[in-house]
């Protein structure tokens, strides 16, 4: 019974087969590995072993942070500005500041300087463009600080 061939199967065929097979591997792994590099955002970390180093002080500082019981609430506005309302922090006293990083690095980090409202909130001085933002706030109040990140869109 000859299903696809008018003759026997002979090495070419064979050589054939594993050719293609290797070329759609090669291909895939290709594709795969482009797809990898262009949607990663960059380093991590400069240097592991110096952040292993540093771990333990990382700990202590969120532990802090976390004691003040502060939270914060960040929001895109229509013009693209963020604005942040900050509770627990002593109203009067706080400077807010941030970092908005694009989750995939494809745009600069943007850095943000915020003015209180006549609410008490925060908002921000400069817009950020369309899309998804990773915002790093760092609040201030004398010696007291506290950090949070947040998504914004």
């Amino acid at each position: 019974m000859k299903a696809f061939t008018t003759g026997p199967f002979t090495g070419k065929h064979f050589a054939a087969i594993i050719v293609a097979f290797f070329a759609v591997v090669i291909g895939v792994n290709l594709f795969m590995a482009t797809q990898a590099s262009a949607t990663f955002g960059g380093v991590v970390v400069e240097n592991s072993y110096v952040a292993s180093q540093h771990f333990n002080k990382w700990l202590d500082e969120a532990a802090k942070e976390k004691a003040l019981g502060w939270t914060a609430q960040a929001q895109r506005q229509a013009d693209g500005r963020i604005a942040v309302t900050l509770t627990g922090a002593p109203a009067s006293q706080v400077a807010l500041t941030a970092v908005a990083r694009h989750p995939l690095g494809h745009d600069r980090d943007k850095a943000l300087a915020f003015t209180r409202q006549g609410d008490g909130s925060f908002l921000s001085d400069a817009a950020i463009p369309a899309g998804r933002w990773r915002v790093r706030l760092e609040a201030t109040a004398g010696a007291q600080r506290w950090r949070t990140e947040q998504d914004v869109r």
